[in-house]
């Protein structure tokens, strides 16, 4: 009558065993990988490409204006320096 719930419980301390084995293998793992420098490689790299993507937009606006001026230009229209247009913008420096 004793001999299942004996075996039930060393199968139990068998698993704890093994999982807390498992646990402290990962943990190791986890403790010898260079995760932090990977994350801040891995950020690195993403903020360049955030930088090169601000860069590329700005050429680009920047050439649409040229367009658009050059555009208005032949058409005879005041065309205003960039400067011109920021003097009301609604708030003092």
């Amino acid at each position: 009558m004793l001999g299942p719930l004996v075996a039930k419980a060393a199968s139990t301390v068998v698993t704890g065993v093994v999982g807390v084995a498992a646990w402290n293998g990962v943990k190791k793992a986890y403790d010898r990988a260079p995760v932090r420098e990977a994350a801040v490689r891995v950020t690195e790299v993403g903020l360049r490409g955030v930088r090169r993507a601000e860069v590329r937009a700005e050429s680009a606006r920047l050439a649409v204006s040229d367009v658009v001026a050059e555009a208005k230009d032949r058409l005879g229209e005041d065309v205003r320096p960039p400067s011109a247009d920021a003097r009301g913008h609604g708030h003092d420096h």
